[in-house]
């Protein structure tokens, strides 16, 4: 695939900036009691919490961990409570890919 992706110059329409809820690595780096659970994940998700556990000197079982907790915590909030999202809306012919 070595041909350019020809992007069309159409009008998006309104957009809006979603914020970011999730914690960043620092803040998942601290220490909290849980329960064992075996669970397969993704090589690339395990070496980017070790790299970062590394960093921050903790286990990147507690990161993952954090992580896991503060988005349950988001989405057990009632919906009124919650950041807003905007609706996702399908757009047609936004990019041309080469057949």
């Amino acid at each position: 695939m070595t041909e350019k992706i020809r992007y069309t110059d159409e009008p998006l329409g309104e957009l809006k900036v979603i914020p970011d809820f999730l914690p960043s690595p620092e803040d998942l780096a601290f220490r909290e009691e849980g329960v064992k659970v075996t669970i397969a994940l993704s090589k690339r998700s395990i070496e980017f919490f070790k790299q970062e556990a590394a960093k921050h000197g903790t286990q990147y079982q507690r990161m993952i961990r954090r992580l896991l907790d503060t988005y349950a915590r988001h989405h057990s909030r009632p919906p009124d409570e919650r950041p807003r999202r905007a609706a996702r809306k399908r757009v047609r012919g936004l990019i041309r890919l080469p057949p």
